[in-house]
């Protein structure tokens, strides 16, 4: 009974304390450290001591394949250039930098040193990320944090795996102890890794794929996703492989190839179970290491350094990462500079917060507890991570904000990606209706029922843009979904009603009550986005679609002719949702989302491609002949 206590007793802990500590902005890995710490010293908690095999097949593994998940593989690819400098250059900088300071303040083999480098030089995804997403740093900066904190787990495993061998050491997937170390070895084992952790990584995804092809059952599929970072990572450490380069590379690729491996359902199900997986992971490491802490620090009293010298050396290695990364990304730029690749001022920018969202976070300290018992100076090596850990989280990660506002470096206008994101979503429902229409066997009056609906789709994420007059009032899409969500709590409540009196199965009314959750769900997540648009400036975006001739031809724009309102709606006693006006004539009409869809009116009566938003706060343009946003 005692494990399974232990692991209700972890989860709960950890449920508890998210839950007050992030509305407080308090940062949740911090927090349960803490929190940790303080219940390492109560004699009823139990020591608890992670294995370094716990660690490497049961922690890592599900950690980055959900890390994998949830990247990009188009994004990746794209800045593949800086990802691999991060990912790889700067992990061996920071390792070796690392190293030199380290054996200059203890008594240790520089192999060992450079073990240590290796554990505390590669940030973390998921406390990155966080931030960036949290203060709204640009989308490439973000993309490059993910992609780099992916890959160079596995630069700094196998760097660590090289110098642990050459001290001597029987670490994890390494083979005999080796007479001395290089940057060339290093080099040598992260080349023949990396192409062997990519190679079983494609496997796993072609095995897992072949079985995903062949299972319906939801259930089944999500089982299947549970066992896929396993799947990757067992066998390439088998063969000397990375193994977090095969998870990266199969969870890579099976997003990217989700959409034709698996079925709407277990999509959904798999993001939703993968996230509840990797909170619980994620955070039960951080008190699992608060737990360990007064261990560690009585370890190190009895030790040859002492605690006081530990938390120095731990100090200075902290300053260390801290100053290595932003050199490394500012001598990066200054390059780009000098070729005439890129803006100074924007890449002194760019430079300084990429170099100070360096975060560590579950894989240094996962990292660490992988040493093995008989490391020399283990207990201190490890309280090292620790303070470089929770320094560069609180350090970083409480100053970042303040840094990107000083520099001016802001992410994508939200309104931006509204407005991107209904320009798409034209696009696409287009090319459905499109195909429904060369149907010769489609009835008229089903595909007439789904053109509504497909309009009101569309209309819905245009009236997310735009002021909508004096008072603020709702859209009409708002105004549906408000009401709808009403209609839905009495739904509810009858249902409920039927429910308490027995008079239908309960398969039934299971039914019918997850229609009604799934259908509210999505009217909130879409208000709670509404909500978040109107609140930002809208700039003009990058194109979306293929050049127009029609908009590269539109030079200075027709005044409009009025901007107190649709004059057409005014005469036919309507209401407008927001207002266009025509760059030849300045004609000005309301939207499709208005009643009236005068602006369209405008363009099938006089011809005129080009309509041009005069809502507040707008600047883009609309070619209704080639159907392009500019």
């Amino acid at each position: 009974m005692q494990p399974a206590a232990l692991v209700v007793a972890l989860v709960l802990v950890v449920i508890v304390v998210s839950r007050l500590a992030a509305p407080r902005g308090v940062p949740v890995p911090i927090a349960l450290l803490g929190v940790g710490a303080v219940l390492s010293v109560i004699p009823q908690v139990p020591e608890v001591r992670l294995s370094p095999d716990v660690v490497l097949y049961g922690l890592l593994p599900p950690l980055l394949y959900s890390a994998a998940l949830s990247s990009s593989l188009v994004d990746i690819r794209t800045y593949r250039s800086k990802i691999l400098s991060l990912s790889v250059g700067l992990v061996l900088f920071t390792a070796v930098g690392v190293a030199l300071v380290v054996s200059a303040l203890m008594d240790v083999d520089f192999a060992l040193a450079l073990a240590l480098g290796a554990i505390v030089a590669p940030p973390d995804a998921v406390a990155a990320t966080a931030v960036a997403r949290r203060i709204g740093l640009p989308r490439k900066i973000t993309t490059i944090l993910e992609g780099e904190s992916l890959l160079n787990d596995a630069t700094a495993l196998v760097t660590l795996r090289t110098a642990l061998a050459a001290a001597g050491l029987a670490a994890h997937g390494a083979g005999a102890p080796a007479a001395g170390i290089s940057l060339g070895s290093v080099g040598l084992d992260l080349l023949v890794a990396a192409v062997g952790g990519v190679a079983v990584g494609v496997v796993a995804y072609l095995v897992v794929g072949w079985l995903r092809r062949r299972l319906t059952e939801v259930p089944a599929d999500t089982a299947l996703s549970f066992i896929a970072p396993f799947v990757a990572y067992a066998p390439a450490e088998v063969v000397g492989a990375s193994g977090v380069l095969a998870v990266v590379t199969a969870g890579l690729l099976l997003a990217y190839r989700a959409p034709v491996l698996q079925s709407a359902p277990s999509r959904l199900a798999e993001r939703i179970n993968w996230s509840s997986v990797t909170f619980v992971l994620e955070n039960a490491v951080f008190l699992l290491i608060g737990l360990q802490v007064w261990s560690l620090v009585g370890d190190t009293r009895d030790g040859e350094l002492g605690t006081g010298r530990t938390l120095a050396v731990a100090g200075a290695v902290l300053l260390t990462v801290l100053v290595l990364r932003p050199v490394w990304l500012v001598a990066q730029s200054a390059l780009q500079v000098l070729r005439g690749k890129a803006d100074r001022r924007a890449m002194l920018g760019w430079s300084l917060v990429s170099g100070w969202a360096g975060m560590r976070g579950v894989v240094t300290l996962a990292a660490a507890l992988t040493l093995p018992e008989d490391t020399p100076m283990r207990p201190e090596l490890v309280l090292i991570a620790l303070v470089v850990t929770v320094g560069t989280l609180v350090l970083q990660g409480t100053t970042l904000p303040a840094l990107a506002r000083w520099l001016d470096v802001r992410g994508p206008d939200p309104r931006e990606d509204a407005l991107q994101e209904a320009t798409v979503l034209g696009a696409t429902t287009g090319a459905g209706l499109r195909a429904l229409e060369d149907d010769p066997d489609a009835d008229p009056d089903v595909v007439r029922v789904i053109r509504q609906q497909a309009d009101d789709r569309v209309n819905r994420s245009w009236e997310r843009l735009g002021t909508l007059g004096p008072g603020d009032r709702e859209s009409p899409a708002e105004a549906r979904a408000r009401l709808r969500v009403e209609m839905i709590h009495h739904e509810r409540e009858e249902l409920l009603r039927i429910r308490a009196a027995g008079q239908v199965d309960h398969a039934v009314l299971t039914s019918v009550l997850g229609q009604l959750d799934a259908e509210e769900t999505a009217l909130a997540w879409s208000a709670t986005r509404t909500a978040g648009v109107r609140e930002s400036e809208l700039r003009p975006p990058e194109r979306v679609a293929g050049a127009c001739d029609h908009l590269a031809d539109d030079g200075a724009p027709h005044p409009p002719s009025e901007t107190d309102g649709c004059p057409e709606c005014r005469a036919e006693g309507l209401t407008w949702v927001h207002l266009r006006s025509c760059t030849t004539c300045g004609h000005v009409g309301c939207c499709d989302s208005s009643v009236g869809k005068h602006a369209t009116a405008h363009f099938h009566g006089s011809g005129h491609p080009v309509m041009r938003s005069i809502e507040p706060g707008e600047a883009w343009r609309w070619c209704f002949v080639d159907e392009v946003l500019g």
